[in-house]
């Protein structure tokens, strides 16, 4: 525990030395205040240009399951950032055969800036939010999206070599999270062509509110985290 502790202080270390990244920490607290504030005003100036009753109100479900996934993706994006840092400088072949290990260099590097991500968002959705949530809900998104997010890190990691790399792939690997835009804008059970993301089923629960869809978005995202930690693990044996 001692040494996945230090690890990780190691990574915050690293952290404050790169200003993009310090940046990126600094994203979820922006965020969540222009979804807030600016989202709702927004909303008043075009139902006034526009003359209809609501035109962004019906997304503000969409806006909330996002910033679920803001946090946990901007932590995750550090990391795999780092990792590859680390990879470039072989420094994570020397970290795992010493007294951290493989799986304490997993868990400082992945587990705990996502378990982080999840304790902020869970924190700071209930001051951000749009809509009324309910406790299974305030629970649960975050949890879709932390796991959204180490899905993100682990493609960003496992199909990279290098920071610049890192960069083009995370472009690419967020196309796994527009799953959610899907039953919003695409009617009728061709919608379930995209079943297989995760993000899917959390925009599923958001669209219909129903909450009972966001297990399914859990389970499928473990099923997508079980072969890409498998093939990161053999990556820095």
């Amino acid at each position: 525990m001692k040494a996945i502790r230090l690890s990780f202080i190691h990574m915050l270390l690293f952290v404050r030395r790169d200003m993009m990244l310090l940046a990126a920490c600094l994203t979820p607290f922006l965020a969540g205040i222009f979804f807030r504030f600016a989202v709702p005003f927004l909303e008043k100036i075009l139902i006034n240009w526009i003359g209809t009753r609501e035109v962004l109100a019906p997304y503000y479900g969409l806006i909330d399951l996002f910033y679920c996934v803001l946090t946990p993706v901007m932590f995750c994006f550090i990391a795999a950032m780092i990792i590859l840092e680390e990879h470039d400088d072989h420094i994570e072949s020397y970290l795992c055969i010493t007294t951290l290990g493989r799986n304490g260099y997993l868990i400082s590097r992945i587990v705990i800036p996502a378990a982080a991500a999840y304790i902020i968002t869970t924190i700071l959705l209930p001051v951000f939010s749009l809509t009324n949530l309910s406790i299974t809900e305030f629970i649960l998104l975050p949890a879709t999206g932390t796991l959204q997010a180490i899905i993100t890190a682990l493609l960003i990691v496992t199909l990279s070599t290098n920071k610049l790399e890192g960069m083009a792939v995370t472009k690419i690997s967020t196309i796994t999270i527009l799953g959610a835009l899907i039953p919003y804008f695409i009617p009728g059970k061709i919608q379930y062509a995209l079943s297989f993301l995760p993000s899917f089923w959390s925009g599923k629960a958001m669209q219909s509110q129903k909450p009972a869809y966001l297990p399914i978005s859990i389970l499928l995202a473990l099923i997508w985290i079980y072969p890409l930690l498998k093939k990161f693990s053999k990556k820095i044996s």
